[in-house]
């Protein structure tokens, strides 16, 4: 049985019951899908035509689902803190790995899903709403320029990984980070860049791929451990926090 809980607990292995529900939510997956394509023309097409004072604060909004954002400062704070470890000893040494492994988890846990919509937008190749005009709304071509990698939305994917490898990591952060995710992926649509079903995928990549990770981490004691139910919940830094009490 599915338990609505599956929605809010971030500790379970996986949103929504998965995997026990896999064939439940394939089908809810795909009949979105389906709902939201009879719907992408009319919300597309009618949020671009908004006056321009409507739309100007989604273009204000919308490049906080720049990968940018995390994968620069997840990068260097990995290496820099991985690199610090050889020099250090004790207590010092302990905490630069936390370090790592902390900033290594921020940089995968959105560029791992961030890759996967990158792999499959190019793969699936559908136009972007610029192109509506000359060649509709379900125009395909693989492979081919960003014109046509529409499919997943990539700010999309990487604005709701964003959400949950915060909300892991501090769980009182998920709710306002994945708000903030969510308006994030709805602007794709008023600044002309997206589908609503592209949105859609994006979302389910960034949620379901930071479940991974987590995941991933998880299984090797690498920043959050899984308990005897089943759950993942951060460990604590106990040498960062040990610096932090002597200063």
């Amino acid at each position: 049985m599915y338990d609505k809980s599956d929605m809010y607990d971030i500790q379970k292995p996986w949103p929504l019951g998965l995997p026990r529900t896999w064939p439940a939510f394939a089908a809810a997956f795909l009949v979105v899908l389906a709902v939201l394509a009879s719907l992408d023309v009319y919300l597309s097409r009618t949020s671009i035509g908004w006056p321009e004072e409507w739309r100007r604060p989604f273009f204000l909004i919308t490049d906080y689902g720049l990968a940018d954002w995390t994968l620069y400062p997840g990068l260097i704070g990995m290496i820099l803190f991985g690199l610090l470890r050889f020099p250090l000893q004790g207590l010092w040494k302990k905490a630069s790995g936390e370090m790592a492994l902390f900033f290594a988890f921020i940089f995968i846990g959105t560029g791992f899903p961030g890759l996967m919509t990158m792999i499959l937008k190019r793969i699936i190749g559908r136009v972007r709403p610029v192109e509506f005009e000359q060649v509709g709304a379900f125009a395909f071509q693989p492979l081919q320029n960003w014109v046509y990698q529409s499919f997943p939305s990539g700010h999309s994917t990487t604005a709701i990984a964003m959400a949950f490898t915060f909300g892991f990591f501090w769980p009182r952060s998920y709710i306002p980070f994945l708000i903030l995710g969510i308006i994030v992926c709805i602007s794709r649509v008023p600044v002309g860049m997206h589908y609503p079903t592209d949105i859609f995928a994006g979302f389910v990549v960034g949620m379901l791929g930071c479940y991974a990770v987590r995941n991933f981490f998880g299984d090797r004691g690498w920043l959050f451990e899984k308990t005897a139910d089943g759950r993942y919940v951060r460990k604590p830094m106990t040498a960062v926090k040990s610096l932090f009490q002597r200063a």
